[in-house]
């Protein structure tokens, strides 16, 4: 069996899907770097020089963006992120996407008109919001408060899209593939809390807040100012129904299906530390 031999850079390691797979490919012994604020790869998209340091003899990319891609500065970011890898020689990039964000389909054109290999995995809201997450001190309190009413989304596990982007890395099969991936059901975040009050044992509710109190609520914890207006852009404007529908890219990827919401609580339950269990 021939020897993988190819170099890889997670842009974002630290985070929660960046995180997973650097782990899962320096598992499987291969050639990875992990680039974060915080890596062993200095990496900062506000530092433009760290940008062509990071790339050195890199074969492929899992390339995820901070804070959003629905922010203004994206689309010129990955551009020129796209140019100089394709400079520095790299042959692939995985780019993790949003569904339902103008600005991230424009970053996925990007990509895809790179003159790069490509695989783009566009992916619903992370389950993991709820674990180890923004969303973790609401199930902690016992109160999930936000300003969204009976909408529904597919939450999609972390694992999962872990698992469509390693593939993605190690297969070519994959090359050229859009993924839209999402839990197999809708969910709206009252039901999230009535699974969450099933499996914990405790109660968990959900309630409806004004916009501006949750940004007063952000702004009392210290979220910094441009993730709130990203919160808030995808509370007022992803988040109103265009999202309602599932999309079997797990399946498409991996040839099983993506995990479901109840699962996850039952696989995490050691993060669900509030009350008693």
């Amino acid at each position: 069996m021939q020897q993988n031999t190819s170099k890889y850079l997670i842009i974002g390691a630290t985070g929660k899907t960046g995180a997973r797979v650097y782990n899962k490919l320096a598992g499987q012994g291969l050639n990875v770097k992990g680039a974060s604020r915080h890596g062993e790869v200095y990496f900062d998209w506000r530092s433009p020089e760290t940008c062509g340091a990071s790339l050195v003899d890199i074969d492929a990319v899992y390339l995820t963006y901070y804070p959003d891609l629905a922010i203004p500065e994206a689309p010129g970011d990955i551009a020129k992120f796209c140019a100089l890898a394709k400079i520095k020689g790299v042959k692939h990039i995985t780019l993790l996407s949003g569904r339902g964000e103008p600005a991230a389909k424009v970053c996925e054109e990007l990509v895809q008109t790179s003159g790069l290999s490509w695989t783009v995995v566009r992916a619903s809201w992370f389950n993991q919001n709820f674990s180890e997450g923004m969303f973790r001190d609401f199930i902690d309190a016992g109160t999930i408060a936000l300003p969204v009413g009976a909408v529904t989304e597919p939450f999609i596990d972390v694992a999962d899209i872990c698992d469509v982007v390693v593939a993605s890395l190690l297969n070519s099969k994959h090359n050229g593939k859009l993924y839209e991936v999402t839990g197999p059901e809708l969910l709206s975040f009252k039901q999230l809390a009535d699974i969450f009050t099933q499996v914990l044992h405790r109660s968990v509710n959900f309630r409806q807040i004004s916009q501006n109190e949750f940004v007063s609520q952000m702004q009392s914890d210290g979220v910094d100012s441009q993730t709130i207006e990203m919160l808030t852009y995808l509370f007022t404007e992803v988040l109103d129904g265009r999202n309602e529908y599932i999309v079997d890219g797990v399946e498409q990827a991996l040839g099983r299906p993506a995990k479901r919401f109840t699962e996850f609580v039952v696989d995490n339950l050691q993060a669900f530390s509030g009350g008693s269990q």
